[in-house]
């Protein structure tokens, strides 16, 4: 079955990309197969993202296939849910499978292989804990020292490793290890451990099995059995590419497939780690998984960010060798750049203020006309509806302004967009001197669409007409990190930021009466804002901020 997405045959080249072109023409390669494999003990972020728009497209683009395999191989942690998130994010990003892969298929091939390896003198049973373990694995200058337990016979290692997977011993009581080097210079290669004890319930095998391969052991294995040919990985295994390959001949699979390993994604002032997301969940910090401050897909898709902008970042940044930091301005601009022909462009009223326009005839109510977005004349317009009391923000009015403030204060006017001159005459207070009304009159020559031009106001302020506003509110976000520069003993809770979310009780146009989850305006100088499609009502409508109108940054100086 083919991606979704259309190829992307005008992407630009990258090392990957290169080395595929290159296995093409040699003919090491007859048909690209890549292969996205997630361990199913959480929900994806904005760094899988990148992955998955990278396997997926570069298979694609050379008509290859993909694979979604689940690396299952931890049932302590893993869970149903977070396959099928998981399944779900990958088909919103815009791609399908080829085929839907577990590495629980293979255990019985997985348990075979390593059989094989013990019968090769290839592996052993180790009785250490594993505290003694690391303690004789060595350092970066200093050799490890072997386990009293390496030159068990091959009876020996079988019987007690298939004592070991009929559950006759305990947790971290025996480990099946590779029989490597512990001299190497490369810490991976020393005698790694192939698979361990655990007894936990597994989400697809149930209690079948007692022991569970590693990933370094289970991860090239699974490649080779399904064909993969291009095993794209992020840096942090690059050191585990002589083990991966290791693993491939010692166990004699037919399939040589081969590692390469690109820099993972890291965003400014956004949490990418699975432990430090699924603490910030555990701990009550966020409302789950999905919450619209977490830089998970689904975070992000609840937030409002499409598709479409996420993988127009994820191809813009490009694919390297090296780390680096990209800054989060980047992922917003296309976010901005995806909506702004597509955002039905409306008012909405964050923080209101009555205005009486003492001068408008009072039950009169008259229907005006609106650009839905003035980039876009395809989407047409509204009508909306003007009366004697309308809400604007309270941020628009200032008692007693500075210089140069062109917004409404005693005495001065304005324009309402698509609507009047408005002249602010008086201010109503309550009994604690806080502003709660403005009595206003307005002109009726100049109304919006009319010709007039006699006379020119500085100040344009949106607003929503009193009678027939929707109560909506507003969830604006921050970062979930607050300073990135604390010190680096400073706890992870410790750097959460407190105003990550911020909500606001305001009014829309009535126009939006009949909005849906997921559906995405444009708010005249708030921003782009989407209805939060998991617990927006019709009752209540909740509205969530994707990002901000404008930035200075600009990507191609980034």
């Amino acid at each position: 079955m083919e991606s979704a997405v259309e190829p992307n045959k005008t992407s630009s080249s990258n090392f990957i990309k290169n080395i595929v072109v290159e296995d093409l023409k040699s003919g090491r390669v007859q048909e690209v197969i890549t292969r996205f494999p997630p361990e199913p003990n959480g929900y994806l972020h904005i760094g899988h993202a990148k992955s998955i728009c990278l396997n997926f497209e570069l298979a694609d683009e050379f008509k290859g296939k993909t694979n979604l395999r689940f690396d299952d191989t931890n049932p302590a942690k893993e869970d149903t849910e977070f396959v099928d998130a998981i399944k779900e994010d990958v088909q919103w990003l815009g791609f399908q499978w080829d085929e839907l892969r577990f590495a629980s298929d293979y255990f019985e091939e997985l348990y075979n292989r390593a059989v094989l390896l013990i019968k090769k003198g290839k592996a052993y049973v180790c009785d250490l804990s594993a505290e003694q373990t690391r303690e004789m694995r060595g350092t970066l200058t200093e050799p490890g020292k072997e386990s009293p337990f390496r030159d068990r016979s091959v009876e020996e290692n079988l019987d007690l490793f298939a004592r070991m997977r009929a559950g006759e011993f305990k947790e971290g009581e025996r480990v099946l290890r590779a029989k490597i080097d512990m001299a190497s210079p490369n810490i991976t290669l020393r005698d790694p451990v192939l698979y361990r004890i655990s007894h936990a319930h597994h989400h697809r095998t149930g209690n079948e099995w007692h022991i569970y391969p590693m990933y370094d052991y289970a991860h090239p294995l699974s490649d080779a059995i399904e064909g993969v040919t291009h095993s794209i990985c992020t840096l942090e295994f690059e050191d585990h590419r002589p083990l991966y390959d290791w693993a491939i001949a010692e166990c004699e699979m037919d399939s040589q497939p081969r590692q390469y390993e690109f820099a993972r994604l890291n965003i400014t002032n956004t949490v990418m780690s699975k432990r430090y997301l699924k603490q910030l969940v555990d701990e009550g910090a966020v409302e789950g998984w999905d919450d619209p401050r977490m830089p998970t897909i689904s975070g992000m898709r609840r937030k409002g960010f499409t598709a479409e902008a996420i993988r127009t970042f994820c191809r813009e940044i490009g694919v390297a060798k090296s780390n680096s930091i990209v800054d989060e301005r980047n992922l917003e601009h296309f976010i901005r750049e995806d909506l702004k022909l597509k955002a039905l462009r409306t008012m909405a009223v964050l923080r209101p203020l009555k205005v009486v326009i003492t001068n408008y005839p009072e039950g009169q109510t008259e229907l005006l006309d609106a650009e839905n977005n003035a980039e876009n004349e395809a989407m047409g317009t509204r009508q909306i509806p003007f009366s004697r009391e309308i809400y604007i923000e309270r941020d628009d009015f200032m008692e007693n302004p500075p210089n140069k403030y062109f917004r409404l204060f005693p005495g001065n006017e304005v324009r309402l967009k698509h609507a009047y001159f408005i002249t602010c005459q008086d201010v109503i207070k309550d009994e604690n001197g806080e502003v709660v009304e403005l009595h206003c009159t307005y002109d009726p020559e100049t109304k919006s669409g009319s010709g007039f031009n006699a006379r020119k106001v500085k100040g344009t302020i949106h607003w929503v007409e009193a009678s027939q506003a929707i109560p909506a509110e507003f969830r604006l976000f921050e970062p979930l990190i607050a300073d990135e520069s604390k010190e680096e003993n400073t706890s992870f809770l410790e750097r959460i930021n407190p105003n990550s979310l911020q909500v606001e009780q305001g009014f829309v146009e009535p126009g939006m009466k009949e909005a849906e989850g997921g559906d995405k305006f444009q708010f005249f100088r708030h921003g782009y804002f989407n209805v939060d499609p998991k617990v927006s009502t019709s009752q209540k409508l909740i509205i969530n901020r994707i990002v901000s109108l404008k930035s200075s940054f600009d990507p191609a100086k980034a």
